[in-house]
């Protein structure tokens, strides 16, 4: 019993599926996985047709290359009437055009929105769970909303056995834009070519119990039944319409064609690759490797902390495992818009398993980024300088890890610093502060996490802090550096000092 077969449809086929005010979920990370002939058939369509109109987007993380593919084909006034995402950093003119208050935005946590989906498609009234108390998704802090014509709640604070949560609100989902790598004649999908599968699953599911519309894009056709049955991600039953795309449009990501590392295909030699040059960059990431201890498993952010699992390797420090909430675990994270794929893995989870893990605690030490901090320790990596970056994972993270070391440069906007027979120097200064009186966006909550009895450190090129009961403490400082020339007077506030105040090791800086 095998089912009819599955429609084969063109990119343009599948756009036309679309109907006004329909939710689309579109499923990618930052530069990996994105259906990217499906979404730029939809843009083209509606350039044509000004139809569909009134589009509400659902993704749990942004996608794109910042230059126009991804999502942003969809940045349409007119085509677009609502985003909810967990990063907006990679699509430009869909964030553009919510800072302008021309479309309802909401940031969500991403593992919220992976586990969203598995929810929509359980009959579920929404998601309920503790991440994103306290910070900016908060109802009480905005309930996620981004702009002045973001009206609707879809974030509510309710009370369980005497403990407080988060019930985030499920709605259907009428259109799932994913995509995959083989195709059966029956609709079964493989992705043993792509570098994750994200929550390609869930969404999926959700699409389908909502009464939607599942459409696939994928590199190549099968005949019925010859795919691995353990391999296939995602079954017939959940699959409307395949679009065989063209190459051009089917990279691994918008950085690489296909990277056979990623998937398990080879094992590239890592000694191969050379040492990263010694600017601050690498002597933040040789700082906060520090922090690991033999068996630790380990969370990497995006920006600074990407280059952490590549100065460890450089360093010999092999003895921990690195997961990413996109999915891999072990091996050594992609950079740039291949970020989410690792080299050499020794497993890829989909999304929502991966959060599962992570909101019960079993991240031992996170390295994530900063824009900002504040006097208390409090860290804003989501709303900043006039734009939309988004949390990402960032607050599922770093409100349940054991330990939560923030990576940042001390200051942004022109900083150069040399490092000279183990000594800093600061060559240009840079021109932002990112110690701050006063955030701008409450992304991670320093008492709340300090209540949960997580261990936070923040680490620059030239200082190390750690929250203390009164707040931020300084307890490093690099050799070379001033602490009141360099240090505190490109501060906007004066922060505790230690008794035991130190010089971080010289070797960070040779």
């Amino acid at each position: 019993m095998y089912g009819k077969k599955v429609r084969i449809i063109t990119a343009d086929e599948a756009a036309a599926l679309v109907r006004s005010d329909d939710t689309i979920a579109v499923a990618g990370f930052v530069g990996t996985g994105h259906p990217e002939a499906l979404t730029s058939a939809l843009e083209k369509r509606f350039l044509r047709e000004k139809e569909p109109r009134g589009l509400s987007l659902f993704c749990a993380t942004g996608q794109g290359d910042g230059a126009g593919r991804g999502l942003d084909h969809l940045a349409h006034e007119s085509l677009l009437k609502r985003v909810v995402s967990g990063h907006f950093v990679t699509m430009p003119a869909v964030t553009k055009l919510a800072v302008e208050g021309k479309i309802e935005a909401y940031n969500f946590p991403q593992g919220v929105i992976a586990h969203l989906f598995r929810d929509i498609a359980a009959g579920k009234p929404g998601t309920l769970t503790q991440v994103g108390l306290h910070t900016f998704v908060d109802p009480r802090q905005g309930g996620g909303k981004l702009n002045d014509v973001t009206t609707e709640h879809l974030v509510e604070r309710v009370e369980l056995a005497g403990d407080e949560y988060l019930l985030y609100k499920s709605f259907p989902v009428h259109v799932a834009f994913l995509r995959g790598t083989t195709a059966d004649e029956y609709g079964n999908i493989s992705m043993e070519k792509e570098a994750i599968t994200l929550e390609t699953f869930a969404a999926a599911q959700a699409a389908r119990n909502s009464g939607g519309i599942v459409v696939v894009q994928v590199e190549r056709l099968a005949a019925g039944g010859s795919l691995d049955p353990k391999q296939v991600v995602l079954p017939n039953v959940m699959v409307d319409a395949v679009v065989v795309a063209e190459s051009e449009h089917h990279p691994q990501s918008f950085t690489e064609r296909f990277n056979p590392s990623y998937t398990g295909q080879i094992r590239e030699v890592r000694d191969r690759m050379g040492p990263l040059p010694l600017d601050e960059r690498k002597m933040i990431a040789r700082r906060a490797i520090r922090e690991l201890a033999s068996g630790d498993v380990v969370n990497l952010g995006i920006g600074i902390p990407e280059g952490i699992g590549y100065v460890a390797s450089e360093e010999g420090r092999t003895d921990f495992t690195l997961l990413l909430d996109s999915g891999p675990i072990g091996g050594i994270p992609a950079k740039g818009f291949s970020f989410g794929a690792s080299t050499n893995p020794y497993a890829v989870l989909d999304m929502p398993s991966v959060f599962d893990f992570i909101d019960g605690g079993g991240i031992d030490v996170a390295f994530l980024g900063m824009a900002e901090a504040d006097p208390q320790g409090n860290v804003n990596v989501s709303k900043y300088g006039g734009s939309i970056t988004g949390c990402g994972g960032f607050i599922n993270i770093s409100h349940t890890a054991k330990k939560v070391v923030f990576c940042s440069t001390f200051t942004a906007g022109g900083l150069r610093v040399q490092a000279e027979d183990g000594k800093l120097r600061v060559v240009n200064e840079g021109r932002h502060r990112k110690f701050v009186d006063r955030i701008g966006h409450l992304t991670f909550n320093a008492a709340y996490a300090g209540s949960k009895g997580i261990t936070i450190l923040y680490v620059t090129e030239r200082a190390v802090f750690r929250i203390v009961l009164d707040g931020l403490e300084l307890i490093e400082i690099a050799p070379g550096i001033d602490l009141e020339t360099d240090v505190l007077a490109h501060m906007s506030f004066r922060p505790l000092i230690s008794s035991e105040l130190r010089l971080m090791d010289e070797a960070i800086f040779r």
